[in-house]
């Protein structure tokens, strides 16, 4: 008898619904557990099977969670400010707004429909007001603090100004990017932009000149996880290394405390491994070298390196265009300089910078430590990843190859160091020592040189922060006398305007086209920019937030997600603290994690929260993997050739794969041309030659991904089959943590697999039930399945926990057991993988209240039947041998079989034996003399 999951299911989620069932309150009497997903982008596609693996995941262990006791909050929301909502508008006309709230409501459909137990009552939109009130608020706390390097912790501005009137910055331990010393006399001295500028430098949220992502077909700046292969991951447009100004965070002063934070992480090595390569810790040595012809002040570069024992094969160093002397360092030669300022002045891309060599010698040099006399010229380039602090490197061709390259390239000399042994040659000075002989050689005397001084560096960068886009925060930021001021925190937010065009220009971000965008310091308002006076009135920052900014600390507005007069009341902060567990994909392995991480430090250091780290333990589900469909059209015609025909000898040579939709695609990988053309207009008119009378594409297993058209819309699955079956067969595909195939076929196991479990409720039809005792087997049975799904829960093993349940219905289904002391457990056994057949059984089993208000059974030990115990066998304490027992072997057998086993006797030969200890299940001592 197969049940009636449409029925079922709709009447359950308007239950769920109406009686809210999924709302969660704090409770101190009660334990918490704070799941999360990771913050979904509301697209217009709406949800594929791929994105719901994270949210089944999330939800069968929110429910088990529930079921255990916890008090569990498990909420959802949506991360709506960004390109994607204004790449729709732009191509539109509608408003970003409207896009999100529509499509909103879409994913919320699709997620009810598959039963996902969220807490809907904490919604929340980064592009709501409401929000980004509190996000425009975090910002200015940022720009009002520095680091202190002393106590390793964000301090308000007001004390470092403080410290400036009494002592200047002589004691002052920051991290900043000027290493200038002052007095208090010269500080109060100094104007108010002086001031201000040197504020700026000490800043956490600081303006600064630099080279960024700029991709002018989406007219913005990007992040480097934005991007992939040099170009947009938005679009796929090219993206070029430009110097603007921007406004940054300084994440990097948080380097040592987000390596150190991973320590109190629950979660994957690979995952763990990504974050130390991102924030990429090297510990080296600070080098200062002697330009030959001084710049005013400058006379010498400071570069760092790891590897001070490659000293000698130093032939050149290449500064980066943003560093401070890169437009200087040519001044003596005015051809240099005109070279110099044309290539700080080009465009590259990012595809360029790691493939195409390119670097000005600038005609100047630096005097090598330990060659007296010799030159080492200086180059600038943007061909090399240089050091995040010092903004140079040392070049080493001799044993580095992308130096190598740049050397021959440059036709400069090339110095090997090392031999095959790691040996050190060429150098009288190191010759015949070793790697770390060399090292510690070289280190100790440029420290008695004063010329190096032992120094840890960070590759992570200050995060840029500035985007020339319209959809997102408004940063809360006005400039008086070319002076960044914050709009007082009683006037947040301040609201995103409304403007027709949302497609930036020349670089200008379409904020700049708002006609009331100007603030008003006297009456305290936003007012018209006509009235610009720079006297009461100032223009407003007109770049907008990036979209991270929002999603750095959703976490903790879930919450306290109403509350007007804060972003997170203390007592609700204190009570879920952070997320236990936190569900996503690996690609926010990297950048969303240590921003989230950083913002959440910060929040600690200024006393606003109480947790080091956000999340406890964080798992990254695979991908669902689906079969793309790709067919050949030849490069620069309107003809496509059949996949099979792509080696042969025809009159074409190179071809592009396009990505067709799989409704396309008939039987045997074959292309139906009329609906293609149909569907794909642009090809309308195309030649497309066939093969065998038939036009073949070819299949790929890949990600499932909207750009390569091979999405499964999970509304069709849950219609056809229904959201309990699609769920466990999403949870039964392999190991959560695994990227797996989809394959539709495969549903019908599980199809099979609940009907059978519903039959075990039913006789012809009729559901019927017996309140007759189990019988000792029947116990075992059920009492052996409780504890090893708790088990298989415990470590997320999902995919096991069903296979237990389907083991079982077999079992019982060949027991004809239909006892309720069985059946009744068995049923809440499967209710996080099933919610909807369970709370129908449930409520058939008399029970009026929902599933969810249960407790999930327990087992009883006297049931569980252990097959084997494995004893390690002491003598003395000290392990000798293990060895095997039938768990229903009695105590004196062990006993005997023990003290008669050959190893037993070999070991206590010429000893004199004392007494066996056993202790059951555990272990077994022999103790002699």
């Amino acid at each position: 008898m197969e049940y009636n999951f449409r029925e079922i299911e709709k009447r359950w989620q308007i239950y769920w619904k109406k009686h809210n069932v999924f709302h969660t309150k704090e409770n101190e009497k009660i334990k918490k557990y704070y799941i999360l997903n990771m913050f979904p982008y509301p697209s217009g596609t709406g949800l594929h099977v791929g994105h719901c693996l994270g949210y089944i995941a999330s939800d069968v262990y929110a429910r088990y969670k529930r079921a255990e006791g916890y008090n569990v909050l498990n909420p959802i929301g949506f991360d709506s400010f960004g390109l994607p909502a204004e790449q729709y508008a732009i191509q539109t006309g509608k408003h970003p707004n409207d896009t999100i709230r529509e499509n909103s409501r879409r994913y919320k459909k699709q997620m009810n429909k598959i039963g996902l137990s969220f807490d809907w009552n904490r919604k929340l939109y980064t592009s709501n007001p409401n929000y980004y009130r509190w996000t425009q608020w975090m910002f200015i706390q940022i720009f009002n603090s520095w680091y202190d390097k002393n106590s390793e912790q964000a301090k308000s501005i007001d004390i470092l100004i403080e410290e400036f009137n009494k002592n200047g910055n002589n004691f002052i331990n920051a991290n900043t990017t000027s290493n200038y010393k002052f007095n208090s006399k010269t500080w109060n001295q100094f104007n108010p932009y002086e001031k201000e500028s040197i504020l700026l430098d000490y800043r956490l949220a600081f303006l600064c000149k630099n080279t960024v992502n700029w991709c002018p077909d989406l007219g913005t700046v990007l992040a480097n996880d934005e991007i992939k292969n040099g170009k947009s991951e938005r679009g796929g447009y090219p993206v070029y290394k430009k110097k603007m100004l921007q406004w940054h965070i300084r994440i990097s002063a948080y380097a040592e405390r987000l390596i150190k934070g991973l320590n109190l992480i629950h979660c994957s090595q690979s995952l763990k491994k990504l974050q130390y390569n991102w924030i990429g810790k090297s510990i080296g040595v600070s080098i200062l070298l002697k330009i030959i012809s001084p710049i005013g002040e400058f006379n010498q570069i400071e570069l760092f390196t790891s590897h001070p024992e490659m000293i000698f094969g130093m032939t050149f160093i290449v500064l980066s265009t943003d560093h401070p002397l890169a437009e200087k360092i040519s001044i003596f030669s005015l051809q240099d300089h005109k070279n110099v300022l044309t290539y700080l002045t080009k465009e590259f891309s990012t595809y360029e910078n790691t493939k195409n060599i390119s670097g000005v010698f600038t005609g100047n040099y630096v005097l090598h430590p330990f060659i007296s006399n010799k030159k080492i010229p200086i180059y600038i380039s943007n061909f090399f990843t240089v050091n995040n602090q010092t903004k140079s490197m040392i070049g080493i061709p001799g044993d580095e190859e992308k130096s190598k390259k740049f050397a021959q390239k440059f036709g400069i000399e090339i110095i090997e160091v090392l031999d095959m042994n790691e040996t050190c040659i060429n150098s009288n000075f190191l010759n015949g020592l070793n790697r770390k002989q060399a090292k510690e050689k070289i280190i100790k005397v440029l420290l008695n040189k004063k010329i190096g001084k032992a120094k840890t560096s960070y590759k992570i960068r200050d995060a840029v922060f500035s985007r020339q886009r319209y959809w997102g925060e408004p940063i809360p930021i006005y400039f008086k006398n070319k002076i960044p001021k914050t709009i007082p925190v009683n006037k947040l937010p301040i609201i995103l305007p409304k403007i027709d065009n949302f497609h930036p220009e020349d670089g200008k971000p379409p904020l700049s086209r708002a006609i009331n965008w100007a603030w008003d310091e006297k009456n305290m308002k936003i007012v018209p920019n006509i009235l610009i006076d720079q006297k009461y009135v100032f223009p407003i920052e007109t770049s907008t937030m990036p979209s991270w900014a929002g999603s750095s600390w959703y976490f903790l507005r879930y919450m306290d997600a109403h509350n007007n007069k804060f972003f997170l009341d203390k007592e609700k902060e204190n009570y879920w603290k952070n997320v236990d567990l936190y569900i996503g994909g690996s690609e926010h392995s990297t950048g969303h994690l240590i921003y989230a991480r950083f913002w959440n430090k910060f929040l600690l250091d200024r006393g606003w929260i109480t947790t080091e780290e956000p999340f406890k333990k964080i798992l990254n589900q695979g991908m669902i993997l689906s079969y793309s469909a790709i067919i050949l059209k030849v490069i620069g015609e309107n003809i496509f050739v059949s996949y099979g025909l792509k080696n042969k000898k025809h009159a074409y040579s190179s071809f592009q794969e396009v990505y067709v939709d799989l409704f396309l695609i008939k039987k045997n990988n074959e292309l139906d041309i009329n609906r293609f053309k149909k569907y794909r207009p642009e090809f309308y008119s195309s030649v497309f030659i066939l093969e065998r009378g038939v036009f073949f594409c070819k299949r790929k297993l890949e990600k499932m991904s909207k750009s390569k058209y091979n999405v499964i819309n999970p509304d069709d699955i849950y219609e056809k089959y229904g959201s309990d079956i699609f769920r466990i067969y999403e949870m039964f595909l392999g190991p959560i943590n695994q990227s797996k195939p989809w394959d539709e076929k495969k549903i019908n196991g599980i199809k099979n697999f609940i009907n059978k479990f519903w039959c075990l409720f039913h006789n012809n039809k009729i559901f019927k039930i017996s309140e007759i005792n189990p019988t000792f087997q029947e116990f075992q049975i059920l009492h052996n399945t409780i504890k090893k799904i708790q088990n298989k829960m415990q470590s997320f093993s999902w995919n096991t926990s069903i296979s237990l349940l389907m083991i079982i219905t077999n079992q019982l289904t060949t027991l004809k057991c239909n006892k309720r002391k069985i059946l009744e457990p068995l049923v809440q056994l499967i209710a996080p993988f099933a919610p909807h057949i369970s709370e129908e059984l449930w409520y058939k089993l008399g029970k009026r209240k929902s599933i969810i208000y249960y407790n999930i059974p327990i087992f009883n030990p006297k049931y569980i039947v252990e097959k084997e115990i494995t004893y390690p066998i002491m003598f003395n304490g000290k392990l000798k041998f293990l060895e095997k027992f039938d768990s229903r072997t009695s105590i004196e057998e062990i006993k005997n079989k023990i003290l008669s086993h050959p190893k037993t006797k070999f070991f206590l030969k010429k000893k004199t034996f004392q007494k066996l200890i056993l202790v059951p299940k555990k272990v077994i001592n022999i103790l002699f003399k």
